[in-house]
């Protein structure tokens, strides 16, 4: 096979593996860089590989658990709320609950309170259902010591998010109507539609406007959304592309030159919006397209309502 051939058959696992682990693309990205690098140079060394797939998942998990020690520092000092890098997602119908719920924001924000070898264990066994003595190699470890990793993440997670299930196509339609709602500030369809512990959080970095911290509860969350519709329509507008991110409903939002100015992801119980993510930073925004200056789309609806 060839370098190319190689590179092609290992990178969406090893991808998948570095992005759960770290939450962001960009340090997915980096993790990938060096793993892959340091398989050509081994190749070149002469050195025989029995198995690139174990041999590259090893390495992608090794440098993703320090890349993590090292990334909890800089988070800590983030201004406002840290929140994953999304991902647009475009699953197959059938796909497993299971395999979306695992790549979901907020899954991803749970596993951040997670020790990194922790998170390692359980994603590699519960997610990509790697044996347990290959999981015990990869993070350094015996057998026992990481069953017993994953256990405890397993009741960790298990106790901090009750499962519920829904079918796309009512996922879907929620969304639909969700980010109709918000477009149009329509307050009562939002409280609709909205749980009664319905939780909002935003991200921007301090890069660009955005929730300084979550906001909690139905009327709160709506009134919010509802605010949001008047100031971005006197600046000319958004549209909401609703798609999948992380595995879930959310949305793509562009300004009226087509720029993406924000993700939105959704949290779904009982048909219910349970948890709504709100993702500005620009630096967070730069592997799915053009990125617009929200800042920008901000100060010029709120000159509009000056001028009114």
């Amino acid at each position: 096979m060839s370098a190319s051939d190689l590179y092609g058959d290992l990178r969406p696992r090893a991808f998948a593996i570095a992005y759960q682990m770290l939450g962001s693309v960009s340090e997915a990205e980096d993790v990938l860089q060096e793993a892959f690098l340091r398989l050509h140079q081994t190749q070149r060394g002469g050195e025989t590989i029995a198995s690139p797939r174990a041999y590259i998942a090893t390495l992608v998990t090794r440098l993703a658990i320090d890349q993590l020690r090292s990334a909890r520092a800089r988070r800590e000092r983030y201004v406002g709320e840290w929140l994953p890098e999304p991902l647009a997602t475009d699953p197959s119908p059938g796909e497993q609950a299971e395999t979306a719920d695992s790549l979901s924001l907020a899954v991803l924000v749970l596993l951040e309170s997670l020790s990194p070898r922790q998170r390692a264990a359980f994603l590699l066994r519960e997610v990509f259902e790697y044996p347990y003595p290959q999981v015990a190699e990869i993070v350094g470890t015996d057998v026992d010591s990481t069953r017993h990793l994953v256990a405890r993440a397993r009741k960790h997670l298990r106790e901090r998010r009750p499962r519920y299930y829904a079918s796309r196509r009512q996922r879907q339609e929620l969304a639909r109507r969700f980010f109709a709602a918000v477009e149009q500030g329509d307050l009562r369809a939002l409280e609709e539609l909205l749980a009664q512990d319905v939780a909002m959080h935003g991200d921007g970095g301090g890069k660009v406007p955005a929730l300084g911290r979550p906001v909690n509860g139905r009327r709160r969350v709506a009134r919010v959304l509802a605010a949001m519709a008047p100031l971005l329509a006197r600046a000319g507008g958004v549209r909401f592309h609703v798609t999948e991110i992380n595995g879930q409903p959310g949305a793509l939002v562009f300004d009226t030159r087509d720029l993406l100015v924000g993700v939105m992801g959704l949290d779904i119980a009982d048909g219910r919006l349970q948890t709504i993510y709100s993702i500005v930073n620009p630096d967070k925004l730069q592997h799915f397209d053009r990125v617009g200056d929200l800042s920008a789309l901000v100060r010029a609806g709120r000159r509009a309502d000056d001028d009114g």
